[in-house]
């Protein structure tokens, strides 16, 4: 099989360049390897099993050996962290020997400390990244397909590193796109029309997350007219850039008139870097002034950076709720989803970018690792994906090439690191197939619950409901900017409670029945578990929303910050746990209603999925 097109040792000029062949070898390795989807997911379990057959874990578990499929399967387990966290400290520790990999382990990815509430190490290894590039080398002869001359302009991305810290051992812990933007692999690319940005690379590895966005803001602006497409990771990190452009745009204004950089830009190699780029504007100072002055920010996008074809952001699971706040801003343009990745491992690209964002689905790239996939079955108490499986369930696995259209699954996954048939957390339900690989939608991370009882809700059952009940605040020109949830057991019985910030835009008060309507239904809207549970056992008290101060949620991003979690992967959580958060949010309340009777339950609702 071919392998991915691979960017030259050495930097190549534009006048060599040849973009419409590059793009073309990548489109036919993407047909080339979705259509042997099979063979080379076989190759790939046997070059990883060859590669490290005499590593304690698969010595431990009587591998001998063997690079077969159905031996794999009969003798390794599927496994959580916790299976191997006792391993994953070791190494941490300082323990070289080959325990979990043949090859040494180069760093520690971090998990993001929203993604199920779990802060966790992944071990990986230096010929990672290029198997990152490579993913990364998909997206735009991908894109370029729908459109077309992305090549002529410049892609204004919001991209961000945290201070990384180190293991007891002396390995580096950082998250994975730290790792990525600090690598020789990112710094020091070869020449490439698509990763042609407008931030210097100086402004997105500073650490100091203000210099770092307002620098790249400066730039940005500066090459407004140069700009074809904009975007950051996830939706809500955009979203954190265009607000800091509310609140700064003056002072960004006063750097190009004059072509000075604020004193509050200490970071030297930030100054330099932008001094490349600033020159004294006072066409553009005016220009954005003009804009940014005006009474409403809606399509500041296409006004300030009129050349845009569309946004590049995750939108996917629990970010779909930014959707109507980018389309307000970017005036409809289209919202891209390019690519699926974790810690763990890139899983997969987007190969119809320009789809509407609930119609996205990745399909799996059968060369980044191998792919297991456990069934899944969603009833009316959520998503069943037990903690622990038996041995049915362990024969209940199937191979990338053999899901079906409409099934749901949990994704495990085998990578060249040293997880062996790991549970990766995701759910996912197959969409479609590209050749012989399947295409999946994203539907949550699993554990991302709450739960009193029996009752269990998930993400996706969560932000419907929250969906639900907005049709109560439309009329007073209200919605919820942010929200997350606590299931609070300090009550008898334990209840829901659900943290709003509101963004109000109307003048007439909303009254404390429209909340409490809003509570009823929430619960209206929830699984018949949790409803018999209100109903007829009485297990679970009436659900509470509770009116958090403006900018709350903003306080809970920095105090996540200042905890280690990266910038870059921050994700309000929709269930949080931890004392200091929920003692945070409960600070700033101010105002509490709860549900005013109980929601609709008669009995026979649980056999509905049967």
């Amino acid at each position: 099989m071919p392998e991915a097109p691979k960017p030259k040792p050495t930097p190549t000029t534009i006048a060599n360049y040849n973009l419409e062949e590059k793009n073309k070898k990548t489109l036919e390795f993407i047909e080339d390897v979705t259509n042997n989807a099979d063979q080379v997911q076989k190759r790939v379990l046997a070059e990883i099993l060859s590669r490290s057959a005499n590593v304690e874990y698969l010595t431990k578990h009587g591998l001998n050996g063997r690079t077969d499929r159905d031996t794999f399967k009969k003798i390794l387990p599927v496994i959580t962290y916790e299976d191997i966290q006792t391993h994953i400290n070791r190494i941490a520790n300082g323990d070289q020997s080959p325990i979990l990999c043949a090859n040494p382990i180069s760093e520690f990815l971090t998990s993001s400390g929203t993604s199920g509430g779990e802060r966790k190490l992944m071990p990986t290894i230096a010929e990672e990244l290029e198997r990152r590039s490579q993913l990364y080398s998909l997206l735009m002869p991908v894109m370029s397909q729908y459109v077309p001359g992305l090549e002529k302009g410049k892609g204004m991305y919001f991209l961000f590193v945290k201070s990384e810290s180190k293991t007891p051992g002396g390995l580096p812990a950082r998250p994975v796109l730290t790792s990525y933007y600090k690598s020789s692999h990112f710094k020091e690319r070869p020449f490439d029309p698509y990763t042609n940005y407008t931030s210097p690379n100086e402004t997105i590895l500073c650490s100091d997350s203000y210099q770092s966005m307002y620098s790249q803001l400066l730039c940005g602006l500066c090459q407004h007219n140069e700009v074809l497409r904009v975007g950051a990771v996830f939706a809500s990190g955009f979203i954190r850039a265009i607000r800091f452009l509310e609140k700064h745009w003056q002072s960004l204004c006063n750097d190009i008139r004059f072509g000075t950089i604020d004193a509050q830009i200490t970071d030297l190699s930030i100054r330099e870097a932008v001094m490349k780029i600033l020159k004294p504007d006072p066409k553009l100072a005016d220009f954005i002034q003009t804009e940014c002055r005006k009474d409403s920010w809606q399509g500041i996008i296409t006004r300030l950076w009129p050349n845009t074809k569309y946004v590049d952001v995750i939108v996917t699971g629990t970010m779909s709720q930014y959707i109507p706040t980018l389309d307000y801003y970017s005036n409809g343009l289209p919202l891209v989803c390019t690519m699926y990745a974790s810690s763990e491992c890139y899983f997969g690209v987007n190969l119809k970018p320009l789809c509407k964002p609930s119609e996205v689905s990745y399909t799996l790239i059968p060369t980044m690792a191998y792919f297991e996939f456990l069934p899944v079955n969603r009833s009316n108490n959520g998503v069943s994906m037990p903690k622990a499986l038996n041995e049915k369930e362990q024969n209940e696995l199937v191979d990338l090439v053999d899901v079906k259209l409409g099934q749901e699954y949990e994704l495990v996954v085998t990578t060249y690191a040293g997880l062996y048939r790991y549970r990766v957390g995701d759910l996912l339900r197959v969409a479609g197939f590209k050749n012989k690989a399947p295409q999946f939608n994203f539907i949550c991370r699993k554990n991302v619950a709450l739960s009193i009882d029996a009752d269990k809700t998930d993400e996706v059952e969560l932000h419907t409901a929250v969906k639900n009940a907005l049709n109560h605040l439309a009329p007073f020109g209200a919605t919820i900017s942010e929200y997350t949830s606590y299931a609070d057991t300090s009550t008898i019985p334990g209840h829901y409670v659900l943290f709003w910030e509101l963004s109000l835009s109307g003048t007439t008060p909303i009254p404390p029945s429209v909340f409490e309507d809003c509570c009823l239904t929430i619960e209206e809207s929830l699984n018949s578990v949790y409803r018999q549970g209100r109903v007829s056992d009485k297990s679970i008290g009436p659900l509470e929303i509770k009116i958090v101060e403006p900018g709350t949620f903003d306080k809970l991003m920095d105090y996540a910050i200042s905890l280690g979690a990266s910038i870059n992967q921050y994700k309000t959580p929709r269930c949080v746990k931890f004392a200091p958060i929920v003692e945070l949010l409960n600070s700033r309340v101010v105002s509490s209603y709860f549900s005013p009777k109980c929601p609709k339950w008669v009995p026979g609702h649980k056999q509905w999925n049967n």
